[in-house]
């Protein structure tokens, strides 16, 4: 079974590691100080938190996200394929989310995606089925392998703010793009996802604002 990131004592020992296989992240550590662990619920529910809350304000995405919630119970992937269009929008989903929520709760009753079984794939594993939902891209993927698997080596590296914060950490002068970000991580595997949290945290510290991913989408 993959690494996890399930506890604080598993991120304390995983940062431990990850600045023995890169020191440069001491001074990255230095400035951010300890990351958050930031673990999420998993699960069909899980999955849709981080689709439902994309492109949105964090305060639209948890007033959409408690109707979501008071209204079904649980919010699963047979609830999804009940529910009628007008009832799904008067809650504030847009249609392409709407449709996202719909394929992936397809694939879940089809057998096509087998949620639990990600935890116990390699990350990339995981990440290609993950994809392969029509609705789901590699950002959405990789921030469920985080936060709500605890994959240890999952790494986001199409998010903005985590470029941003490895060419500030490089001392680049053009941030990487999400192929050249992902050659770069290369090095932190398998603790990418620390890695992840550690320059999230940077970036928040250096830019004075929030770098966790919750508004982005793909």
């Amino acid at each position: 079974m993959p690494a996890r990131i399930d506890t604080e004592a598993h991120l304390k020992e995983a940062l431990e590691k990850l600045l023995v296989l890169d020191p440069r992240f001491g001074d990255v550590l230095a400035v951010a100080g300890h990351p958050p662990m930031r673990r999420r619920e998993g699960g069909f529910a899980g999955l849709a938190r981080i689709i439902c809350g994309q492109q949105l304000s964090v305060a639209s995405a948890a007033a959409i996200w408690g109707r979501l919630e008071a209204k079904f119970s649980p919010l699963d992937h047979h609830a999804i394929l009940k529910a009628r269009t007008p009832q799904l929008q008067r809650i504030g989903l847009s249609m392409p989310k709407i449709r996202t929520f719909r394929h992936i709760a397809r694939a879940v009753r089809d057998a096509h995606l087998n949620i639990d079984a990600l935890a116990y794939m390699p990350a990339e594993a995981a990440h290609a089925e993950l994809v392969k939902v029509k609705g789901i891209g590699p950002w959405t993927a990789d921030i469920y392998l985080m936060f709500c698997v605890g994959h240890a080596d999952a790494f986001a590296s199409g998010d903005l703010a985590l470029q941003e914060a490895a060419r500030i950490m490089l001392n680049k002068r053009k941030r990487p793009d999400a192929k050249q970000l992902e050659k770069i991580a290369r090095v932190w595997k398998p603790y990418r996802s620390v890695a992840a949290r550690l320059l999230w945290a940077y970036y928040a510290a250096m830019k004075k604002r929030d770098g966790v991913p919750v508004e982005q989408g793909d």
